[in-house]
């Protein structure tokens, strides 16, 4: 393999790259408002104590930023996604779409998907 190939593989950050944290970010980041902690479990199909390791890996990395308040006197957990966060997840989206389409153009004509990979970037107002 030769290193510009090793490079667009490296770029793919593992953090982002396990299923469940890319599920979480993907979430977050979709919502300017943050996620509670029950709208991530329901959406990613995660239990309270796996959740809650992924949300500590993410807030450990500074991806995430993790809000605890009381409403109507319950507690609630809603998760943010960080500045530093959203850069890096640009970033890592932007690999995964280089390594796809890379991927994507190997294929022989007969085997090629009809629609070609767009990733695009994450905008958040």
């Amino acid at each position: 393999m030769n290193a510009k190939r090793n490079a667009d593989y490296e770029a793919l950050e593992k953090l982002f790259h396990e299923p469940n944290r890319l599920a979480i970010v993907s979430s977050v980041c979709g919502s300017t408002k943050g996620r509670t902690f029950s709208e991530l479990k329901g959406e990613c199909g995660l239990t309270d104590g796996n959740l809650n390791r992924h949300l500590k890996v993410l807030e450990e990395a500074g991806v995430i930023r993790i809000e605890k308040r009381f409403v109507k006197s319950k507690p609630q957990t809603t998760v943010h996604l960080s500045k530093t966060g959203l850069k890096r997840f640009n970033e890592y989206l932007a690999a995964l779409e280089g390594v796809l389409k890379k991927a994507q153009s190997a294929l022989p004509a007969g085997k090629k998907a009809s629609t070609p990979v767009a990733i695009g970037k994450i905008a958040r107002a």
